[in-house]
């Protein structure tokens, strides 16, 4: 039986709050060994995807650190692009602009670093940040819906990137969630089991 709509708000936050508090009190060692297998997954997986056009996110509050393997994915082909989200407005789809390592960064209101100019981005690849998510490909973010929005407005195909320590068995999905196609931890790159 699906929860009730306060139950399920309730229960969305309690496995949210459980994700964040296990991912910022791992260590910086050892979220630096689970970036690594994440990034020797992304690897293949992008390598078989072979987008031209990629974007992934900024790291915020102990989320897998990709700015590294992104730095070194650009590096394999001078035609790639690679950008980062911006959130223009509160309730829009978030757009993306070209990053290159060492481009000069503007902060948003919590922080995030995104290119202070550039050219947009309409990526083909999204590397979506997971709190906790479920194997359907169903995630937990923020709360803001910017990637829901920004996944129902656009055909790019979504990677979900994140620990296994926020692995759920149901996120219990509302109506305007948008599942992952792929998600990738430190455990392998698998694609979402909707049923």
């Amino acid at each position: 039986m699906c929860p009730s709509g306060d139950e399920a708000h309730a229960r969305r936050a309690a496995m949210r709050a459980r994700a964040l508090a296990a991912r910022e009190s791992a260590s910086t060692a050892e979220r630096a060994i689970w970036e690594e297998s994440i990034a020797r997954h992304l690897d293949d997986l992008i390598g078989r995807l072979a987008p031209r056009t990629l974007a992934f996110y900024w790291p915020f509050r102990a989320e897998a650190d990709l700015r590294g393997w992104a730095g070194r994915w650009l590096a394999g082909d001078a035609a790639r692009i690679a950008a980062l989200p911006v959130a223009l407005r509160r309730d829009a789809p978030l757009v993306f602009r070209r990053w290159l390592p060492g481009a000069e960064l503007a902060h948003d209101r919590h922080g995030i670093a995104f290119p202070a100019r550039g050219d947009e981005v309409i990526p083909e690849v999204i590397l979506a940040p997971l709190n906790a998510f479920d194997a359907r490909g169903y995630r937990l973010g923020y709360g803001g819906g910017y990637f829901d929005r920004t996944l129902a407005a656009m055909r790019a195909l979504a990677v979900g990137v994140g620990f296994e320590l926020g692995r759920e068995a149901d996120v219990l999905p509302q109506p305007h969630d948008r599942g992952m196609d792929w998600l990738v931890t430190e455990a392998g790159a698998a694609p979402a089991q909707r049923r």
